[in-house]
């Protein structure tokens, strides 16, 4: 067992700030840690210092963490790379689990995590390390009978048992004497069912069974005798189809095949990881489903007013033709009805159509977005509202503000969900303020949404950001607005922080990288 002031860490980070505070606190907790700003660096010093651990950012200088856990992982296969990211995208995460990664950490990273992930690398580690020396012992010895091999491998059952990965052992005619823990939890068979009664094959459909053997004897996937990392399909006791990501290794003695040992990932917890994602679209309807029905009153209530108007003037004209002939005087008070009557046409054609905007279903599409048409369509749709609830509207817009580079519809959702979390919080009244910021320096667009509401107390301001947290009190409140806010906001790049009094009201703030900038 490798003691923790022996394990040597590289980490792998161009933010130097993020790279001197990790590698200090990973210091501080014993370990010995080398450090560089960008893959081909981090490569070369695995050349020559061949640390046991890998901690390596996605986003790096010429290629990315992606590329390099998987030249780490081809050179050094025992090596383990946890990867970071400071966004939480799914396709990065399952292209990391794919290469055999330890592990997928979201920055900012939390320490209790990061020191989580550190102890399973190391199981793994260990674990995969006296696995190779067992496999080398087996090769080195002369096995007469697969008893014998039986006998060998039950020397090390306590390993091969505490094996977070499942392991089966065969000998030379596939069948089956080593089953771990693992592969009982994954397919449901217990060891009695199958140690010495059940064939190799029998776990794989036919099509699948011939794929691996082919897999196994060529030279692609790890070497002729040797498969690496190959995404397969076992079926378990009850029928069921289970991916799985396998390695195997024909075990030899002066060149004779003796048995065969395989390893088996589960990839079930990656499938439901992507389907959760592939989930996320139906929750930002739903949201917007609840949004829209909160505008649905208000906005029929803003619409009588200039259809009333218009009514009015259209009967007024009306009956004045009626009387005859028309003056001079008359004329050009027909001409500003008509004037009057255009306007507030327009201004109900625009409500209607930013309505019926925000309640489709597009796709995801990204193009470029005007901040100020953006705030205003949205405030558009929420001041009758804010109105009726006696809440004072402000504006302080940036001049020139640059665009961005997103979805309209999805960003309009996230104001409507600020702006109607304000109203909520002001029943009585208030004051609600849309800002907006340039930071050129930076790149950056700040928009900001205030109130003078009732606030959220520190305890609650840590988790309202949480799936299905709520201040709210039951029943009016399902608690995904601000989840789905912050899910919309990180997949643009952006950032989304909320600061509160209690009693004196909240600030909810969302940074965009303006186009071109987005990282």
């Amino acid at each position: 067992m490798i003691r923790i002031k022996d394990w040597k860490l590289l980490l792998i980070d161009e933010d130097d700030e993020a790279r001197q505070a990790l590698s200090a606190f990973l210091a501080d907790a014993d370990y010995s840690v080398l450090t560089v700003a960008d893959g081909e660096s981090g490569i070369e010093l695995c050349r020559e210092q061949s640390p046991q651990i890998i901690i390596t950012e996605i986003n790096l200088p010429g290629i990315d963490g992606i590329e390099v856990l998987k030249t780490i992982k081809k050179a050094y296969p025992y090596s383990e790379v946890i990867v970071t990211s400071a966004h939480n995208e799914i396709e990065n995460a399952l292209k990391s689990f794919r290469l055999d990664a330890a592990d997928f950490i979201t920055k900012p990273i939390n320490e209790d995590t990061l020191m989580a992930a550190l102890e399973r690398a190391k199981k793994r580690y260990n674990n995969q390390r006296k696995l190779q020396d067992y496999t080398v012992f087996l090769e080195e010895r002369w096995m007469d009978t697969s008893e014998e091999l039986a006998k060998i491998f039950s020397f090390q059952e306590r390993l091969i048992e505490s094996s977070i990965d499942g392991i089966i052992g065969c000998d030379y005619d596939r069948k089956i004497i080593i089953f771990n823990n693992s592969m009982e939890e994954m397919l449901g068979y217990s060891k009695d069912m199958v140690s010495g009664k059940m064939f190799f094959y029998q776990l794989f459909s036919s099509r699948e069974w011939e794929r691996f053997q082919d897999q196994l004897y060529s030279e692609e996937l790890g070497g002729e005798d040797k498969l690496f990392l190959s995404e397969s399909i076992l079926i378990s006791k009850k029928g069921e189809k289970i991916p799985v990501r396998l390695s195997a290794q024909v075990l030899l003695q002066e060149n004779e095949e003796i048995g065969l040992v395989a390893f088996f990932r589960d990839l079930r917890k990656v499938k439901r990881l992507k389907q959760q994602f592939l989930d996320q679209a139906q929750y930002l309807h739903q949201d917007k489903m609840i949004s829209l029905g909160k505008l649905a009153a208000s906005v029929v209530h803003e619409l009588n007013n200039p259809l009333t108007g218009i009514l009015n003037y259209v009967r007024l004209m009306i009956k004045i033709l009626g009387r005859g002939s028309l003056s001079t005087e008359q004329i050009h008070k027909f001409q500003r009805y008509l004037d009057l009557v255009g306007s507030e046409v327009s201004r109900s054609s625009d409500i209607v159509s930013n309505l019926l905007a925000f309640s489709r279903k597009p796709r995801m599409e990204f193009s470029e977005v005007n901040i100020d048409d953006l705030l205003e369509k949205s405030i558009l749709l929420c001041k009758y509202k804010l109105t009726l609830q006696n809440i004072q509207i402000k504006t302080n817009l940036y001049p020139k503000i640059p665009t961005v580079f997103g979805d309209f519809n999805q960003l309009q959702q996230c104001l409507l969900n600020l702006i109607f979390n304000a109203a909520d919080a002001m029943p009585d009244g208030g004051s609600l303020t849309v800002a907006s910021s340039f930071f050129p320096h930076k790149g950056l667009v700040e928009i900001k949404v205030t109130d003078t509401g009732r606030g959220i107390s520190r305890e609650d301001l840590s988790k309202v950001f949480d799936p299905f947290f709520s201040t709210k009190e039951e029943g009016k409140g399902l608690g995904l607005g601000l989840s789905v806010v912050h899910a919309i906001i990180d997949r643009h790049k952006g950032t989304i922080s909320a600061e509160s009094t209690p009693g004196k009201g909240t600030v909810f703030t969302i940074t965009l990288p303006v186009k071109g900038k987005v990282s």
